[in-house]
């Protein structure tokens, strides 16, 4: 089973030779291509083989290449993630707005329960408290954007109450660096399991090709919001990007064991499927805050 996360950070050039890649920088490198979970072009001055290219494709490697400031800006999509793409993207486009609006209303009342949870961790029990009574208010499709008024409160609740999502700084840029990562890992297995990203259950903007890791990954934000909050950035550079790496790694509870939370993912994709195409959200698998170890 793959687990690591690389990252190329310096010149080299990437190849494949007898189930490793090979790594040619000021040093020559060889890992096991069968252990990477993801690979992390954080240098544009890297060159890599269509034939490594083409062994990571197969393998379900996840491959994120990073601009000259070391932030995620494109990654490697495989054409075909499943034997039978053809079908389950027939199926995609057939999902009716009953069972999206009924999936989604489940999902963001999941998130606004873990901000809850984190908030009450942190002692803030009014805050979490506010947030438990907007649960019993979320709507079909959100309606009343019950998500929108409990990301206020938690935010100011985490940051301060000048704190806004809005605003260029440390923290939202470490942040967006960490749900980069999750939506990342989201689009992985969703084209593992033959979907297309870019059609969504809410998220539906022309312009985002990941539109349904935008919608699955909303439950497991928080568990970068945390990391944020230990770190606390004065400065976001290449240091405190790599920190953030070891969240793949973290462990969590879910499916009645505890996993690595890029496994977590695999699994929580795969049941938010069988919760749409079998009409039953209770198929959906959480992991839950009172089982973080």
């Amino acid at each position: 089973m793959s687990w690591r996360t690389v990252i190329i950070s310096n010149q080299a050039k990437l190849d494949y030779k007898m189930g490793y890649m090979v790594v040619r920088g000021l040093e020559t490198k060889r890992i096991l291509v069968n252990e990477i979970a993801i690979l992390l072009i954080e240098n544009p001055m890297v060159s890599i083989t269509g034939c490594l290219l083409e062994v990571l494709t197969e393998k379900k490697v996840k491959v994120i290449f990073c601009d000259s400031k070391r932030n995620p800006f494109a990654e490697l999509v495989p054409h075909h993630g499943s034997h039978d793409s053809s079908l389950k993207i027939r199926t995609q486009i057939a999902w009716t707005d009953d069972v999206k609006a009924m999936i989604w209303r489940d999902i963001i009342t999941e998130k606004i329960r873990k901000q809850s949870d984190f908030l009450k961790e942190l002692g803030k029990d009014n805050e979490a408290d506010l947030l438990m009574s907007y649960i019993g208010q979320v709507e079909l499709l959100d309606a009343t954007n019950r998500e929108g008024h409990a990301a206020k409160v938690y935010f100011n609740a985490l940051f301060g109450k000048e704190f806004t999502r809005s605003e260029d700084n440390s923290i939202n840029a470490a942040l967006n660096y960490g749900y980069s990562i999750i939506l990342s890992a989201f689009t992985r297995e969703i084209s593992a399991n033959g979907y297309l990203t870019q059609i969504g259950i809410f998220h539906s903007n022309m312009f985002n090709h990941f539109n349904l890791a935008s919608d699955l990954m909303e439950p497991f934000r928080i568990i970068v919001d945390k990391h944020v909050l230990d770190l606390m950035p004065k400065e976001f550079g290449k240091d405190e990007k790599h920190l953030l790496w070891n969240i793949l790694s973290e462990q969590v509870y879910i499916d009645n064991c505890n996993h690595s939370l890029d496994i977590a993912i695999k699994i929580y994709t795969k049941s938010v499927f069988d919760a749409i195409n079998d009409n039953d959200s209770s198929r959906i698998k959480f992991y839950r805050k009172n089982e973080w170890i």
